[in-house]
């Protein structure tokens, strides 16, 4: 089922936090009592996906609700977003964070690596309107950094907490 933050079933199409129940599920974290009373409710466990489910009963995973960026009030999934970038030619990989706004609370940054034969002709201003033709005007990149590569786990998984580990950083120093 999918729930909202209070865990409240939602309706059919409505995005919120995927829950889970069955013989097979964990019965809590070992010694992590505060924890497991966090993730498992009446039997269900709190899997951390934000998802959706249809009329036929399949279950989309939108994102990870740790990754969800609040801006301005909206929730923004950055797996849309990185999805729209690699629609782009020029781009190989592609990652989103939040980071800290003043007036938004977060903005959408947006790193990206560009194939060879693009990393002279594309700019930023052209991924910007590449994503204003595809996204709602809030969830558009504000920022845009392009960089060599982008930090990867041992199976080759982009670490978008490596990411926003760096972007903390930049901010306190």
């Amino acid at each position: 089922m999918v729930v909202d933050d209070e865990g409240v079933i939602l309706p059919v199409g409505e995005v919120g936090e995927l829950a889970i129940k069955g013989p097979q599920v964990m019965k809590g974290y070992y010694k992590m009592e505060d924890e497991t009373k966090k993730v498992l409710i009446n039997g269900w466990v709190l899997t951390g996906d934000v998802a959706r489910f249809d009329e036929d009963g399949y279950f989309y995973i939108v994102d990870r609700k740790k990754d969800v960026i609040i801006s301005s009030g909206y929730n923004v999934y950055p797996r849309e977003i990185e999805e729209v970038l690699y629609e782009h030619e020029a781009v190989v990989e592609a990652a989103v964070i939040g980071v800290p706004d003043e007036y938004r609370g977060e903005t959408v940054k947006a790193f990206i690596v560009l194939k060879d034969e693009f990393k002279e002709k594309i700019s930023e201003e052209d991924i910007t309107e590449f994503c204003r033709q595809r996204l709602a005007a809030y969830k558009v990149p504000r920022i845009i950094e392009f960089r060599d590569e982008l930090p990867k786990s041992a199976v080759g998984k982009v670490l978008r907490r490596v990411l926003k580990e760096e972007e903390m950083g930049r901010a306190r120093g």
